[in-house]
């Protein structure tokens, strides 16, 4: 199975990933998780200053992530799409014809979880933004792209509360 937390910075979705990891039920999968640190240290600009070379880049990240038969990973296309969308410097005709082609790799996820913000503090890991305000505005628009593409999604599922409770609901989902 292939399955894919989608949510905005700092909403605990690498934490989930790895408390996965530990589980039994997830023994046979492969991982991925975060990867801005290293991405930031190539020259590759992040958060507000994305470009259309560095969110082709984060799409070709996810994308060699669906090669493989059994992965959980802590980023989607769709985050990919969002971050894309709300990026100040690329053209919004080419924001347009991203998000039609990046949409075309949603339905390779068996599931796609949406990690809501609601009462998780924002984390300064020094990679990514600590601006509420944006983080905000990625947060609507990864709801609003998992609306609008809704047709494309296999399995859909919405996590929150505590980290404990989030893999709760995973196992629920999934039928664990």
């Amino acid at each position: 199975m292939k399955i894919g937390f989608c949510g905005t910075v700092s909403v605990g979705k690498t934490t989930l990933v790895n408390s996965l990891k530990e589980l039994p039920e997830f023994h046979n999968y492969n991982f991925a998780t975060e990867r801005s640190k290293y991405l930031r240290d190539l020259g590759i600009p992040l958060n507000t200053d994305s470009t259309l070379k560095g969110q082709t880049i984060f799409l070709a990240e996810r994308c060699s992530e669906l090669i493989h038969p059994n992965i959980i990973t802590d980023r989607t296309v769709i985050d990919v799409m969002a971050f894309t969308m709300c990026a100040e410097s690329i053209d919004p005709n080419n924001k347009d014809a991203f998000e039609e082609y990046a949409s075309t790799f949603i339905g390779e996820y068996d599931w796609i979880f949406y990690v809501t913000p609601t009462g998780v503090p924002i984390e300064d890991n020094k990679v990514r933004t600590t601006d509420s305000n944006y983080r905000n505005q990625i947060d609507n628009m990864i709801r609003f792209l998992c609306s609008s593409h809704l047709n494309k999604i296999q399995n859909f599922g919405i996590i929150a509360g505590s980290n404990e409770e989030r893999l709760n609901q995973i196992k629920s989902y999934l039928g664990l």
